[in-house]
């Protein structure tokens, strides 16, 4: 695959998205239905290894880089990753004070809303491949119960389900 198009591929997906995941379903879109480059499991594991590591959750770009082109495909997703924030500087100055703007308000929200359902339809096969069989959909079901219902913090929740998918594969 040509490093370029990889490149060209991972800036769509980061320049469209406002943060982190929001960007999985164009690259879900590209690497996995598109160009079939990856599987779903492959981009669950890209996913895993970005949330892995201290700093943005959308590092996991590198990762799907990684996968689909090795080392220049992690560069690839690395200045992908870091393109947009070399962009932004001079949109702002350009935007300046339209963006207190009714219709500028209205539009990011919409944005917003949008990303938010690409998210979901992208999530949805990417769970499906990760759920293979009750343990594993219990842990789901029990994190997203200690999530929801307790003030525990995400770290101890992540790590009680890593753990105990650890002693499934255990025993």
């Amino acid at each position: 695959m040509n490093i370029v198009l990889i490149y060209l591929l991972l800036l769509k997906a980061t320049t469209t998205s406002f943060s982190g995941l929001t960007s999985l379903p164009v690259v879900h879109a590209d690497f996995v239905d598109r160009y079939h480059l990856l599987t779903d499991r492959q981009l669950n594991t890209a996913v895993a290894a970005g949330r892995l590591g201290p700093g943005p959750t959308g590092l996991y770009v590198v990762s799907v880089g990684y996968y689909a082109a090795g080392i220049p495909g992690a560069c690839a997703g690395w200045l992908a990753t870091i393109t947009p924030a070399f962009l932004i500087i001079p949109l702002l100055r350009f935007l300046g004070l339209r963006a207190s703007h009714p219709r500028v308000k209205s539009t990011i929200r919409f944005m917003l809303l949008a990303s938010a359902g690409l998210l979901l339809s992208a999530t949805l096969p990417l769970a499906a491949d990760a759920m293979k069989g009750p343990v594993t959909v219990a842990i789901v079901v029990a994190s997203f119960a200690a999530s929801a219902l307790t003030r525990l913090d995400s770290f101890w929740i992540v790590l009680f389900s890593a753990a105990a998918g650890l002693l499934t594969l255990l025993f």
